[in-house]
């Protein structure tokens, strides 16, 4: 699948992980476990979670950990593809 039909698909996807102030670490399991089921899966990156780091930096380090490709990123939400 190409990177327009996933953002076409992801487009209507609800967010089902929310990155807050404990970090990354936190969330890789949960992701992990989702992406396995969903293969799009939606992530949001609270202000606590950016603590001055962009939100396309923290979304390249999650897809990285979980061995996902980041798809695109549009405000302070990823979408996560494997």
């Amino acid at each position: 699948m190409d990177r327009q039909e996933l953002k076409k698909r992801a487009h209507d996807l609800d967010v089902t992980v929310w990155v807050g102030k404990s970090g990354i670490e936190s969330v890789v399991d949960e992701l992990d476990d989702q992406l396995a089921d969903r293969k799009l899966v939606k992530v949001k990156f609270l202000r606590a979670a950016r603590a001055g780091s962009s939100t396309e930096e923290k979304a390249a380090d999650l897809a990285e950990r979980v061995g996902a490709e980041l798809v695109e990123t549009r405000g302070h939400t990823a979408v996560l593809h494997r």
